[in-house]
Protein backbone atom coordinates (compact mmCIF):
# COMPACT_ATOMS: atom_id res chain seq x y z
CA UNK A 1 0.00 0.00 0.00
CA UNK A 2 2.52 2.07 1.05
CA UNK A 3 4.59 1.59 -1.98
CA UNK A 4 1.42 2.42 -4.19
CA UNK A 5 1.20 5.85 -2.75
CA UNK A 6 5.08 6.57 -2.97
CA UNK A 7 4.89 6.04 -6.90
CA UNK A 8 2.57 9.10 -7.57
CA UNK A 9 4.08 10.73 -5.66
CA UNK A 10 7.36 10.28 -7.03
CA UNK A 11 5.97 11.23 -10.11
CA UNK A 12 4.24 14.36 -9.47
CA UNK A 13 7.67 15.50 -8.02
CA UNK A 14 9.55 14.32 -10.78
CA UNK A 15 7.35 15.97 -13.56
CA UNK A 16 7.51 18.92 -11.67
CA UNK A 17 11.23 19.42 -11.28
CA UNK A 18 11.34 18.64 -15.26
CA UNK A 19 8.87 21.31 -15.89
CA UNK A 20 10.51 24.03 -14.05
CA UNK A 21 11.81 27.16 -15.79
CA UNK A 22 14.46 26.95 -17.71
CA UNK A 23 16.14 30.44 -17.69
CA UNK A 24 19.44 30.32 -18.41
CA UNK A 25 19.93 33.94 -18.60
CA UNK A 26 18.69 35.73 -15.52
CA UNK A 27 20.28 39.10 -15.93
CA UNK A 28 19.08 41.62 -19.17
CA UNK A 29 21.45 40.09 -21.69
CA UNK A 30 20.39 42.57 -24.37
CA UNK A 31 21.36 45.42 -21.99
CA UNK A 32 25.24 43.64 -20.99
CA UNK A 33 25.98 42.89 -24.37
CA UNK A 34 25.10 46.17 -25.96
CA UNK A 35 27.42 47.25 -22.55
CA UNK A 36 30.05 45.51 -23.68
CA UNK A 37 33.05 47.79 -24.82
CA UNK A 38 35.93 46.50 -22.92
CA UNK A 39 37.94 42.99 -23.12
CA UNK A 40 36.81 42.01 -19.44
CA UNK A 41 33.43 42.98 -20.44
CA UNK A 42 33.42 40.63 -23.06
CA UNK A 43 35.26 37.80 -20.49
CA UNK A 44 32.31 38.45 -18.06
CA UNK A 45 29.64 37.58 -20.48
CA UNK A 46 31.54 35.05 -21.59
CA UNK A 47 31.77 33.38 -18.34
CA UNK A 48 28.27 33.67 -18.14
CA UNK A 49 27.29 31.91 -20.99
CA UNK A 50 29.61 29.33 -19.60
CA UNK A 51 28.03 29.26 -16.47
CA UNK A 52 24.79 29.10 -17.89
CA UNK A 53 25.87 26.04 -20.06
CA UNK A 54 27.13 24.43 -17.24
CA UNK A 55 23.99 24.66 -15.20
CA UNK A 56 22.43 23.67 -18.81
CA UNK A 57 24.57 20.38 -18.86
CA UNK A 58 23.40 19.50 -15.22
CA UNK A 59 19.82 19.61 -16.19
CA UNK A 60 20.64 17.49 -19.04
CA UNK A 61 22.22 14.79 -16.85
CA UNK A 62 19.27 14.88 -14.48
CA UNK A 63 16.99 14.16 -17.13
CA UNK A 64 19.31 11.07 -18.49
CA UNK A 65 19.13 9.72 -15.24
CA UNK A 66 15.14 10.18 -15.41
CA UNK A 67 15.11 8.76 -18.64
CA UNK A 68 17.37 5.90 -17.28
CA UNK A 69 14.95 5.04 -14.74
CA UNK A 70 11.86 4.87 -17.15
CA UNK A 71 13.59 2.74 -19.39
CA UNK A 72 14.25 0.38 -16.93
CA UNK A 73 11.42 0.09 -14.05
CA UNK A 74 8.59 1.41 -17.35
CA UNK A 75 6.27 -0.92 -15.23
CA UNK A 76 6.23 0.68 -12.47
CA UNK A 77 4.45 3.57 -14.63
CA UNK A 78 2.11 1.48 -16.74
CA UNK A 79 0.48 3.68 -19.85
CA UNK A 80 2.53 6.60 -18.94
CA UNK A 81 5.65 5.21 -19.19
CA UNK A 82 5.79 6.17 -22.98
CA UNK A 83 5.25 9.78 -22.53
CA UNK A 84 7.69 9.94 -19.24
CA UNK A 85 10.48 8.92 -21.87
CA UNK A 86 9.40 10.92 -25.02
CA UNK A 87 9.09 14.22 -22.45
CA UNK A 88 12.36 13.34 -20.42
CA UNK A 89 14.06 12.82 -23.82
CA UNK A 90 12.58 16.28 -25.83
CA UNK A 91 14.01 17.71 -22.48
CA UNK A 92 17.36 16.40 -22.45
CA UNK A 93 17.49 17.72 -26.52
CA UNK A 94 16.40 20.64 -25.59
CA UNK A 95 19.13 20.94 -22.73
CA UNK A 96 21.93 19.80 -24.68
CA UNK A 97 21.21 22.35 -27.40
CA UNK A 98 21.03 25.59 -24.73
CA UNK A 99 24.11 23.72 -23.61
CA UNK A 100 25.90 24.14 -27.32
CA UNK A 101 24.44 27.43 -27.74
CA UNK A 102 25.66 28.84 -24.99
CA UNK A 103 29.25 27.35 -25.61
CA UNK A 104 29.13 28.99 -28.57
CA UNK A 105 27.76 32.02 -27.47
CA UNK A 106 31.08 32.02 -24.69
CA UNK A 107 33.84 31.39 -27.34
CA UNK A 108 32.71 34.22 -29.80
CA UNK A 109 32.81 36.34 -26.91
CA UNK A 110 36.36 34.94 -25.96
CA UNK A 111 36.96 35.71 -29.64
CA UNK A 112 35.70 39.57 -29.49
CA UNK A 113 38.60 42.07 -30.70
CA UNK A 114 38.28 45.49 -28.92
CA UNK A 115 39.52 48.52 -30.22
Amino acid sequence: MKIKLLIPLFLVLGLSAACSEMNPHPMDMSQAVQNAKTKADHEALAQHYTEAAQKMQVKADEHKRLLDQYQSKSYLYGKQAETFKMHCQALINAYERAVEENRAMAAKHREVEVR
